[in-house]
């Protein structure tokens, strides 16, 4: 994809995401936040600033382990999924994160949506 394309899919899905939880246009961490609670699968509940961390960290390692970087190692006893780093990531721009981040933020919700943005 573009990055224009890219940045068009990815402010139709802030606009989903807004309206379905009736909020503002969530950021990068919002989205990479509710991919960890996704992940974790818990539900919504309240998390200490560590654990909301914690959460993005699975985001990321999630959603990298779809280009091959990270594999799931683990839950641990209390559910929390542990990811091990397989492959090293290449030193990306700014932009290109961004980029790359916003692309793989929607690809994960195209699937867990079954649609396309």
């Amino acid at each position: 994809m573009t990055p224009s394309e890219i940045n068009d899919k990815w402010l139709k899905l802030q606009m989903r995401i807004a309206t379905d939880f009736d909020n503002d246009k969530p950021d990068l961490k919002v989205m990479l936040f509710l991919i960890g609670v996704q992940e974790l699968g818990k539900g919504p509940q309240k998390y200490s600033k560590r654990q909301k961390e914690e959460l993005m960290h699975i985001a990321t390692c999630r959603l990298f382990s779809e280009m091959g970087f990270y594999e799931l190692e683990a839950l641990d006893q209390d559910g929390w999924p542990h990811w091990k780093l397989i492959k090293k990531i290449p030193n990306y721009t700014m932009l290109e994160q961004e980029l790359l981040m916003k692309s793989l933020v929607v690809h994960y919700f195209e699937q867990l949506y079954d649609t396309s943005f």
